[in-house]
């Protein structure tokens, strides 16, 4: 168990209480929701502000079939907040607070970027930066180890990586009916992060393990 440093625990909070507003205001009259979004382009509900608010807002609620709002949401939040205590406090603990928060908004910035150009849907979550997240800490800390489910055995985080991406991928070229998982935005952070510890690492070499 690591202690959550300063910058991971007020994005933290941050999303929840926007989590929260969007309970509270997800409704006919005004949808919170759908003006933080990040939108297509062509869609004509694009606005240069949701590459930063989507990074921010998280699933709020089930759509039922008949288009009204289902049960709340729990599991992308609850997910994205672990993963982002799990993976930014270390790598906060290693950079400091200013570089960590650049290296995350960057990494959400660009997931939101290759969600424009790669796919034809609205998207939601930190996801994106997050994935970043875990590229860097695969990078630094490659033989850590995890457990994922449904494996019954450690996976290392240079591995983690690998078959992330690759479900992503995958599902980016081949998404189901019912996939509602922005794939590219994923791998555009990824990817990112990949490139930003990269060449930060070249020029502080004691940070790699």
């Amino acid at each position: 168990m690591q202690k959550v440093t300063p910058v991971v625990l007020n994005l933290i909070i941050i999303n929840v209480l926007v989590w929260v507003a969007q309970l509270f205001f997800d409704m006919p009259s005004f949808a919170l929701s759908s003006n933080i979004a990040l939108y297509p382009i062509d869609s004509g509900l694009f606005k240069p502000y949701q590459l930063i608010t989507h990074m921010f807002a998280h699933s709020s609620y089930s759509i039922r079939p008949d288009g009204m709002l289902g049960n709340v949401e729990l599991f992308h939040i609850l997910f994205n907040m672990y993963a982002l205590w799990m993976f930014g406090t270390a790598l906060e603990n290693i950079w400091g607070p200013k570089k960590f928060l650049l290296f995350y908004l960057v990494c959400g910035l660009a997931a939101g970027v290759a969600q424009l150009f790669l796919s034809d849907a609205a998207a939601v979550g930190a996801s994106g930066a997050i994935m970043g997240l875990l590229a860097a800490f695969a990078y630094l800390f490659p033989n850590v180890e995890f457990f994922i489910l449904p494996f019954p055995f450690p996976i290392k985080a240079k591995y983690m990586v690998m078959i992330y991406a690759g479900i992503d991928l995958f599902g980016g070229i081949h998404p189901g009916a019912a996939d509602n998982i922005a794939h590219f935005a994923h791998l555009g952070g990824l990817v990112m992060g990949l490139i930003l510890v990269i060449i930060w690492n070249k020029t502080n070499r004691k940070t790699f393990y």
